[in-house]
């Protein structure tokens, strides 16, 4: 009878905790999900619309807001710096991160601790408090360039900025990386080997398409950091024609709120948010698989 009653009360705490459960994620979805939909929907109102209930459906769909923000706010401009700026720094970022972080968690020599360590605590580092040592020292080299090539070269360079994004993403893309590769058997490798396999061949043939799900992860977070990435951005490009979406949707914002054009000024909101959502819908059984799953299952 007593075990009845326990069995009871235990069905009745595991119910309350999954309504509960079910509550909380709720609001956490309502939440995200609401002012996302907004802004899709401002997107497309008329600004006559917008003093009105900010609560109403568009009477229409004002996609004129959209050519406005790429052609007179140079949105366009701005959205393809952002694009190759974002593919040269996750092509530096994988080129250098997959071998580093293959070594690392592989094999045992003399300075790997030390090496392991240094980048951990590059963890701890957060990039924006060391954007003005970043600013200084590319200024000094820019005047030694200046003095001996005329021009500037390190300061408004889209490369360098790439480069910059890539190595402040390093410590996180090796800890990541690292820690699925440790998780990959040997055994792979050493019959790699036995077939005569060097150990660059079995990291490209081997390994990185067994690490797929977690280089798939590492793409998906770095583009996110990258793609929104603002205050190092600010600083370093100074010029308009270099400037990436999220200075560019900065000046927008500013710009159109002066002159009351809220329907690109959200236009350009979607225009931010847009590739990220596209991304993450279509790499998210992936990304789930790299956080959770190690090389071989059963």
């Amino acid at each position: 009878m007593k075990q009845n009653q326990d069995t009871s009360t235990t069905m009745k705490t595991s119910k309350t905790a999954r309504v509960i459960t079910f509550i909380v994620l709720l609001a956490l979805a309502i939440s995200i999900v609401v002012p996302v939909a907004w802004v899709f929907l401002a997107s497309i109102k008329q600004n006559s619309e917008f003093y009105g209930n900010p609560w109403a459906l568009p009477k229409g769909i004002h996609l004129k807001n959209f050519s406005d923000a790429f052609t007179k706010a140079n949105m366009g401009r701005y959205f393809l710096n952002s694009v190759i700026t974002t593919g040269m720094a996750l092509g530096i970022l994988l080129v250098v991160a997959l071998p580093a972080s293959y070594v690392l968690s592989r094999w045992k020599f003399a300075s790997s601790k030390f090496f392991n360590i240094l980048f951990m605590g590059g963890l701890f580092i957060n990039v924006n408090y060391i954007v003005v040592p970043i600013f200084l020292m590319l200024v000094d080299a820019d005047k030694l360039a200046n003095s001996i090539l005329g021009n500037s070269v390190f300061l408004n360079n889209t490369f360098v900025l790439s480069l910059i994004y890539a190595s402040t993403a390093l410590p996180f893309t090796i800890y990541l990386l690292g820690g699925y590769f440790k998780t990959l058997p040997k055994a792979y490798e050493e019959a790699a080997y036995v077939d005569g396999a060097g150990y660059f061949r079995t990291m490209i043939k081997i390994i990185i398409p067994m690490a797929k799900p977690s280089i798939i992860t590492v793409i998906l977070f770095n583009f996110l950091s990258f793609w929104n990435e603002y205050i190092i951005a600010l600083t370093l490009m100074t010029a308009d024609a270099g400037k990436t979406l999220p200075v560019g949707l900065m000046n927008l914002m500013t710009g159109q709120k002066a002159a009351a054009q809220y329907g690109q000024m959200y236009a350009g909101l979607v225009i931010v948010m847009l590739p990220t959502l596209i991304l993450y819908i279509a790499v998210q059984k992936k990304l789930t698989q790299g956080m959770t799953v190690g090389g071989i299952k059963g």
